[in-house]
């Protein structure tokens, strides 16, 4: 590291580099966590011995055509919760279904219940693409 920057600056870049590098595993962490929230059927190829065998986010893709069919018959805070993880994943979709579930803005998330906030907390905090 360049020796010239402020110790501040220093000890930012470390944390972030820390932070980064760890992302992934804490990414998939959140999302397996929400997929068991939300109902592993609508995930991966929708069994629950997929989930407890999945090793990466890409094991746990949302089946959206699925999720499009199904999400009707739920309630609000599934609808939203639902809806923000699909929007991890692909955002055109997850974002139409955010506005289906009568999202607005990121304040709507708030009606969400606490296990559920802290799961998109964590996915956005450690999103690294998809």
């Amino acid at each position: 590291m360049n020796s010239s920057l402020p110790q501040e600056t220093v000890d930012k870049i470390a944390q972030e580099r820390s932070h980064f590098a760890t992302a992934p595993s804490a990414f998939f962490q959140a999302w397996k966590h929400g997929v068991a929230i939300a109902g592993p059927r609508l995930f991966g190829d929708g069994t629950r011995e997929s989930w407890e065998r999945s090793n990466d986010k890409w094991d746990l893709c949302p089946n959206t055509s699925l999720i499009k069919r199904s999400i009707g018959a739920m309630s609000s805070g599934e609808k939203v919760f639902l809806a923000a993880m699909v929007s991890f994943y692909n955002s055109r979709d997850g974002g139409a279904l955010l506005k289906r579930a009568g999202v607005e803005g990121l304040a709507d998330l708030g009606g969400l219940d606490l296990g559920r906030r802290q799961v998109i907390a964590a996915l956005i905090l450690h999103y690294n693409g998809w």
